[in-house]
């Protein structure tokens, strides 16, 4: 038996915006960090001697420097702040890798810095977007298996996992946060941690009504960098009907930043994004109608209107700013994109809508039924409400106009539409990964170094839930 697989597999969901890390049968992860790199350029930019008699030790001791001195996450963001040797690179833009060096720049502090463990002596499960090419699964699997030599790895598709995680709010009823973490996971643990992995290796999906039901679902993923639609059909993407729309969280931060510009709020140049970044976590929620929203905030202003109070950076004098309209306009671009951007005018409703509508006929009741938010710009106040409303609305309005066009000869069966909101579905996905991590069929879905030797990186390209029955 592999010593390894009596140690947790290490859990890590790379997002655009932060990367949640830590062990699997944790309950959440261990740390939360921003997915950016900060590298000391001085030695790579250091002027080299042109004559015969340079000294190549030092040229090499560069090198070395450059490779060694870095930081990851918050420590990044404060190293380049506080000097201007450090730049800050993000390795992944909307959703893919984009800088393979800093990733794995990124995924060596992880290990080692932070979770503080040997990669040889663990199994490795991370994420990935639906969309993610093939090739960019090879250069994963290069980099855990010739860089961090990890005994086994697993590469997951992050709507699979939130799907797993998320259909368990039905389950536990109305519970805080603290009771309700642990309650979900040993419901999946021990009811239906098997389900999830035979999904997942590609397997045959069990045939009970049950098991269908909850892994069959629509998963809407709001990150920081996109924003993905996925239909999954007891385990199994149905990747004809993926749908991608160019409006993220980074969207939500950039438009409530744009408003308090226009509106003349004396805010700091240098720290404007990230100010609006902690305004929209802290005060914005979705309304149920806009226009009434703007007639509240105009009769009762000292009720809604919210104040922020800051330092500037670079003098120490305080500030303060009013923060108005934004409070419901920035989510409100998921609903009403024409306010923010042009080119784009699909409501979010509409975009799930046709993605449900795209699936196999037999599937789309179970659609409409399980759909699954995940990601940290689904946490606004009201969001699955406003967003099932809009929903239901359409597919009534459809059910109506088909009725009128067969002249009420025959009727057509109500449709049941649920979004399901939880408190975990802020790190879902990694929650997910950390369920599928505990099983013991886990173990031999991963692909092992010794696979690794003998047929190359080829072994990590394809991904079983892509293989279903559609």
């Amino acid at each position: 038996m592999d010593p390894s697989t009596s140690r947790p597999a290490v859990v890590i969901d790379n997002g655009t915006g932060y990367t949640k890390i830590g062990f699997a049968g944790n309950v959440e992860p261990c740390f939360i960090l921003p997915t950016v790199v900060a590298a000391n350029e001085s030695f790579v930019n250091q002027p080299r001697a042109l004559t015969k008699n340079s000294n190549c030790l030092a040229q090499h001791s560069a090198g070395v420097m450059a490779d060694l001195d870095f930081f990851i996450g918050d420590e990044a963001l404060t190293r380049s702040k506080s000097s201007s040797n450090y730049n800050l690179t993000y390795p992944i833009e909307h959703g893919q890798v984009d800088n393979w060096d800093s990733m794995e720049r990124f995924w060596q502090q992880c290990i080692f810095n932070y979770l503080r463990c040997d990669p040889e002596d663990h199994y490795f499960l991370l994420t990935e977007s639906p969309m993610t090419a093939p090739e960019n699964r090879e250069y994963t699997g290069e980099i855990m298996f010739e860089t961090f030599n990890v005994r086994g790895l697993y590469i997951a598709v992050q709507p699979v996992l939130a799907l797993a995680a998320g259909y368990t709010a039905s389950k536990v009823g109305t519970l805080s946060l603290t009771t309700l973490l642990p309650v979900v996971f040993w419901i999946l643990m021990i009811n239906r941690g098997r389900i999830f992995s035979d999904c997942l290796r590609g397997k045959t999906p069990p045939q009970e009504a049950n098991a269908k039901c909850e892994m069959t679902g629509v998963v809407v993923d709001i990150g920081d960098g996109a924003t993905h639609v996925v239909p999954v059909a007891e385990g199994y993407v149905i990747g004809s009907s993926i749908k991608s729309i160019p409006v993220s969280g980074k969207d939500v931060t950039l438009f409530v930043q744009q408003l308090m510009k226009e509106r003349g709020e004396h805010v700091p140049a240098e720290d404007s994004f990230e100010i609006a970044r902690k305004v929209k976590e802290m005060h914005c929620y979705t309304c149920s109608d806009i226009v009434k929203e703007f007639n509240k905030h105009d009769k009762e202003p000292g009720k809604y209107i919210k104040h922020w109070r800051g330092t500037k950076p670079k003098t120490g004098a305080p500030y303060s700013c009013d923060v108005g309209y934004e409070r419901f306009l920035g989510p409100e671009v998921f609903f009403s994109p024409e306010i923010y951007n042009s080119d784009f005018t699909s409501p979010l409703p509409e975009v799930i809508d046709k993605c449900i509508q795209s699936a196999p006929i037999d599937t789309r009741r179970a659609l409409y039924k399980n759909i699954v938010l995940s990601g940290g710009s689904t946490m606004f106040k009201d969001f699955h409400r406003r967003l099932q409303r809009d929903l239901k609305k359409i597919v009534d309005d459809r059910i109506l106009a088909s009725d009128a066009r067969l002249g009420g000869n025959v009727q057509a069966q109500p449709v049941e539409v649920n979004v399901v909101s939880n408190p975990i579905q802020r790190y879902a996905v990694w929650f997910g990964g950390s369920v599928l991590a505990s099983t013991p069929e886990f173990f031999a879905a991963c692909h092992t170094k010794a696979e690794y030797e003998e047929y190359g990186a080829s072994i990590c390209r394809t991904n079983p839930v892509f293989k279903g029955m559609y």
